[in-house]
């Protein structure tokens, strides 16, 4: 079964966006800052395409969604940190409705649209475990009585990570969320023209059957100092240094290498 991912990289859409801004060119001055690219293109080199990388699935496709407006020094170390992982495809747009571009650029990708599929949208700032694809496509395969009677199926991985990553490492704690965009799946029926950014990913369940899955840590979801999601005030959660033990668990699991990160993250 097709599998196919969604990444929005400081694409300029119309809507889509907790931070407001008045005008199209203000939003592009914002997210094209250079200290907050600076920290995108640094999360997106250490936590969310290491874990892509090291699927134990590599039968995925992941498209990276760019404006057309992106300065050409930001999309060639796009490009750059991308090679290697040849299910990435880097994909263009002016702005446009952000639910509407992303929901036609996800139909187009499908291959064969009377056949299913499953989907998922990432983050630039998170990771998933390194078997979520293996993860999703079995399950789906567990759920073959609720899938044949169902136009679409979320599959929520609940459990997993909110952490910090920076010139000291990770700090991290254990969180159960559901319906975050980190590790949330999605299926599609054939000849159905829903995907998953019809839906705000917390409102999922209002729509469709859900299937929850809570034994193993499948997601971490970092706070930084430009998530959109928390740019209004919100309750902090308290994180913790990893201990070493812990440092390679979350290298195992989610590829993320906090040798590697404090050598990104470090001044200069």
């Amino acid at each position: 079964m097709q599998i196919i991912g969604l990444c929005r990289f400081s694409y300029p859409a119309y809507g889509g966006f907790q931070v407001e801004h008045d005008t199209i060119e203000e939003r592009i001055a914002y997210l094209y800052g250079e200290q907050r690219m600076e920290e995108r293109f640094q999360l997106m080199e250490t936590v969310a395409l290491p874990c892509l990388k090291e699927q134990t699935d590599q039968d995925f496709e992941l498209i990276i969604v760019i404006g057309d407006s992106l300065p050409k020094h930001h999309l060639d170390r796009l490009r750059d940190l991308c090679v290697g992982i040849p299910q990435i495809r880097i994909h263009s747009e002016p702005p446009r409705k952000q639910r509407a571009v992303m929901k036609e650029i996800l139909n187009a990708a499908r291959r064969d649209p009377s056949q299913p599929c499953l989907q998922f949208r990432h983050d630039d700032d998170d990771a998933v475990s390194v078997n979520f694809i293996e993860r999703l496509r079995g399950t789906v395969s567990d759920c073959s009585g609720l899938v044949a009677k169902n136009r679409t199926i979320a599959f929520d991985f609940n459990r997993g990570y909110a952490a910090k990553v920076g010139a000291n490492g990770i700090t991290a704690t254990e969180i159960h969320r559901p319906y975050y965009v980190a590790s949330l799946g999605m299926y599609v029926e054939g000849n159905c023209h829903l995907t998953i950014m019809n839906f705000a990913h917390e409102k999922i369940h209002r729509f469709m059957p859900t299937v929850t899955i809570t034994d193993d840590p499948m997601f971490v979801r970092t706070h930084n100092t430009f998530n959109d999601s928390r740019q209004k005030p919100v309750k902090a959660i308290p994180v913790e240094t990893l201990t070493p033990e812990q440092e390679g668990e979350f290298l195992a699991r989610f590829a993320m290498d906090s040798d590697h990160i404090r050598r990104v993250f470090s001044p200069g």
